[in-house]
């Protein structure tokens, strides 16, 4: 059952060239508390500036403490605690000691990712990008679920991709134990996952004022998400030259980081979105279900847009939710 009643636009006064600030402008978030994983590069990096300019604390979680202290310095509001989301040690450890310090958390956002990797397994056998994109985001957030129904009111943002159109979630097989590998469905897997996860939690967590949603960054130039990513791939989507550089007229419409974290930002503030959660965002609004009638083409970046309705389906988010604990050997109790 698809949420048709609330997966649409809402005409939200921005748009794919809005940018983090643009967003965040008359919005206090003096006396709030963020969790931003993955927040000391990339759109992160701009997520964590904008939260903290608009007076929010701010914990970094970071797999890198040297490179995110390089990154982070200078910024004010910030805390950097040591994570790496495919490790459920180092997930419970981390949230024990926030948990312990008593504090409500206002914004949980699960940024941090992994794309183009070869086949990898964690200590229990999970796939590297399911484990790292979505199992460790659901861990997580289960771990930190008493500080999230502390707060008055309470989001949790998933960014999720377009990735998601990649694939639907395999039920049979997630780990790739029966079929082949391949690098793009294990991403597109882990993210119509993260979609999926945002539908279940807002669900279950509306009665304790939390909303929670997953979102498309948009195509964004100069993150290093693709740094592993086939330059052959590149040419073959017509995004680069026979050499291998990117072609001037796509870079032109490709967002620029700031415009690439405004999205994470208007899940996270915006008024809009009070009385609404569960939903897939992209360019500072609801994204559109696509129902096929989208075209989508690699090198005009605007058409890379839309939602796929198997990753915002309730019956597959409560599906997946049972499945998740049961790989992570972990109950999410919400109550």
């Amino acid at each position: 059952m698809i949420q048709n009643n609330l997966q649409h636009p809402v005409n939200s006064g921005f748009t794919a060239q809005s940018a983090s600030q643009d967003v965040i402008k008359g919005i206090d978030l003096t006396g709030k508390t963020a969790i931003v994983t993955g927040g000391y590069a990339g759109i992160g990096l701009e997520t964590t500036k904008t939260l903290t300019s608009a007076g929010a604390k701010v914990i970094v979680p970071a797999r890198d403490i040297e490179k995110a202290k390089k990154n982070l310095s200078g910024i004010e509001n910030i805390e950097i605690e040591k994570l790496d989301l495919i490790d459920p040690i180092s997930i419970d450890v981390f949230a024990e000691k926030f948990i312990s310090s008593n504090r409500t958390l206002d914004l949980l956002i699960n940024n941090a990712g992994i794309m183009w990797v070869p086949l990898k397994r964690d200590g229990r056998g999970i796939e590297s990008q399911l484990a790292t994109n979505y199992l460790g985001q659901f861990h997580l957030t289960a771990r930190l679920w008493q500080a999230l129904k502390k707060a008055n009111t309470t989001r949790v943002i998933n960014v999720s991709s377009y990735g998601h159109q990649m694939s639907p979630f395999n039920f049979e097989d997630p780990n790739f134990e029966h079929r082949e590998y391949k690098t793009l469905l294990g991403y597109g897997q882990s993210k119509t996952a993260s979609n999926l996860f945002a539908v279940a939690l807002n669900e279950r967590a509306k009665n304790f004022n939390i909303r929670a949603y997953s979102l498309h960054p948009g195509s964004v130039y100069g993150t290093d998400l693709g740094r592993e990513e086939p330059i052959d791939l590149y040419i073959q989507m017509g995004t680069h030259d026979k050499n291998g550089k990117i072609k001037p007229d796509v870079e032109a419409k490709l967002k620029t980081i700031p415009q690439g974290a405004a999205t994470t930002i208007w899940c996270a503030t915006s008024p809009l979105l009070e009385t609404i959660g569960g939903v897939y965002c992209e360019n500072c609004d609801i994204a559109e279900i696509d129902n096929g009638q989208i075209e989508h083409r690699f090198d005009e970046p605007s058409t890379i847009r839309g939602v796929q309705p198997y990753s915002i389906d309730r019956e597959n988010a409560d599906r997946l939710w049972k499945l998740s604990e049961e790989m992570i050997g972990l109950k999410f109790n919400i109550g």
